[in-house]
């Protein structure tokens, strides 16, 4: 790098307001440079239908889900990981980015945020307008998969394979990485946010017992699994009997929550043995030695490395801490201005 590099990168930390985002279906985690991470809330607001204000972002806007008065609704503005409530996105960015900056409104921080793989140009303009709208004076985007492959520690820039499964809560983002660039990349709409909801249709189908989203998350939280454990777990489930229309608590066991997942795993495998197929073969070679990275909060989901590990041969090991791993990749760009160059994309 020219010595004006240099120059402009001891400009950067001067003013060392960058953020790196991780813009998530389910959670928005922001990196402060050389902070490290300064916020981790569920991606949600709860505004007041009438007068438009916003009552509350995050953490407490998501106790309000499914509890609100008719006046004020909880809205998670994104969908699928990419933004599907283009105002209320640019409100919760907004609130974020201030809160990283513990309320200093005059910053105007340069912003690096991760997205899916297979978002299109206007779904990526989406995310730009925003991150400009919450006053950010460059913003740069990242692939997901690969931000989480920098976050949980691969050698991404050695010529050699790495390939990654970042399970978040709207996409599951699958990448093959060498030499600091994405062989491949695929990134299927099956996460945690649609497997919430095969619990929810399958105690509706089962039981005639109606849950809450959140509860559903619990559920999968709890007792979900991806293969069978080695000590049966139960768990007490309250919700709404849908014939009798009153408060009903039913038990259920983890083979019960593992058949009702048994799709969305099964999609996530597909997509990986597709991964596994369309990778060059001398790739393949080294992703057989050092195996699959699983970030994200999905891969929290109990066996699932025992499953993948099952039905591909090849070992599997969870990241350190899979629901950061995509902020702190992309939170590494801001303090390696090269890295951040070779991976954003145009």
């Amino acid at each position: 790098m020219n010595k004006n590099g240099y120059s402009m990168r001891s400009v950067f930390s001067l003013f060392s307001s960058d953020l790196a985002i991780d813009l998530g279906t389910a959670n928005t985690l922001v990196f402060a440079h050389g902070k490290g991470v300064v916020v981790n809330e569920p991606s949600i607001v709860a505004i007041n239908k009438a007068t438009g204000e916003v009552v509350a972002v995050g953490r407490e806007a998501k106790d309000m889900l499914g509890r609100t008065p008719g006046n004020v609704v909880a809205i998670k503005p994104m969908k699928d990981g990419v933004i599907a409530d283009f105002k209320v996105t640019e409100k919760m960015l907004t609130h974020f980015i201030q809160k990283a900056h513990n309320r200093r409104v005059l910053v105007h921080p340069r912003i690096v945020i991760g997205v899916p793989s297979e978002i299109t140009p206007v779904e990526k303009r989406a995310v730009q307008d925003s991150a400009y709208r919450a006053r950010a004076s460059e913003v740069y985007l990242v692939e997901q998969a690969m931000a989480a492959a920098i976050g949980a520690g691969l050698p991404i820039d050695e010529p050699s394979g790495n390939m990654v499964v970042d399970i978040g809560g709207g996409t599951t983002d699958i990448a093959v990485i060498s030499m600091s660039g994405i062989v491949y990349s695929r990134s299927v709409r099956v996460a945690g946010n649609e497997m919430d909801e095969a619990v929810m249709q399958y105690l509706k189908r089962k039981y005639n017992l109606l849950v809450g989203e959140r509860t559903a998350e619990q559920i999968k939280m709890e007792i979900g699994s991806a293969y069978p454990l080695e000590k049966p777990l139960t768990m007490e489930v309250k919700g709404r009997n849908l014939i009798e229309g009153v408060p009903r608590t039913v038990t259920i066991d983890d083979s019960e929550i593992r058949e009702s997942l048994s799709e969305c795993v099964a999609t996530i495998l597909n997509a990986v043995r597709v991964a596994l197929e369309r990778t060059p073969p001398e790739l393949s070679a080294d992703i057989s030695d050092r195996g699959i990275v699983l970030t994200g909060g999905g891969a929290l989901l109990k066996n699932l490395d025992k499953r993948i590990r099952e039905e591909t041969g090849l070992p599997v090991s969870i990241a350190d801490d899979p629901l950061a791993s995509v902020v702190l990749g992309t939170g590494k760009m801001l303090s390696d201005f090269k890295l951040l160059r070779q991976v954003c994309i145009d």
